[in-house]
């Protein structure tokens, strides 16, 4: 793609993240991204086949990024594996903000939302959460190794439990407008990981 067609894309894109992020999916018209990113109307159908697949380009993109992230997290050096895993779940709670995310929680702001709407944003949604396991997975099981974590399900189990935990706290957070839950997620994390 040349690169003032990719730059256009991406204006879309971005923009769209911001907007979404605050009104969720549905009440987002696409004049409305379109006339903030300052990209013509007919031009939409030269980047996107629909609303569905910009819906999945929207969280292809995010998933992207926000697994980026997550790996400078877990590969940060000088720290212990358990270090990293808790730098990872202090960041959660600072992103997933109830009253401002600003694009970072897209997943918790459309989880729900589009899973029943769009099978194209669902397939997004389930690749990329399955993503975030998999690299915790991977992160717990680092840390048994090493011995900075210990757990009593599989590395697997304990990866896809946290997240549901840390998932459900991110709505709460919402629902609550308050941080108490984060606060709750923390302290089983650290009991399920044995941490002090």
């Amino acid at each position: 793609m040349p690169a003032a067609r990719e730059d256009t894309r991406r204006r879309i894109l971005d923009t769209a993240r911001r907007i979404v992020a605050s009104k969720g999916y549905a009440a987002v018209g696409l004049n409305e991204v379109l006339g903030e990113a300052r990209v013509p109307k007919g031009s939409f159908y030269h980047f996107f086949a629909s609303k569905d697949a910009f819906g999945q380009a929207l969280l292809d993109e995010y998933f992207v990024e926000y697994l980026a992230e997550m790996d400078d997290f877990l590969r940060e050096p000088g720290l212990t594996t358990a270090q990293r895993l808790m730098n990872y779940w202090a960041s959660w709670s600072d992103n997933q903000s109830y009253n401002d995310c600003q694009g970072k929680c897209l997943a918790v702001k459309l989880g729900a939302e589009v899973a029943d709407l769009s099978e194209p944003m669902r397939l997004s949604l389930a690749a990329g959460t399955g993503g975030i396991i998999d690299r915790l997975e991977t992160a717990i099981a680092t840390g048994v190794e090493d011995g900075s974590v210990t757990v009593v399900n599989t590395p697997r189990e304990t990866a896809r439990i946290l997240y549901d935990l840390w998932m459900g706290a991110s709505v709460m957070a919402k629902i609550r407008r308050d941080g108490v839950h984060f606060g709750t997620a923390l302290t089983a994390t650290r009991q399920m990981l044995h941490l002090a």
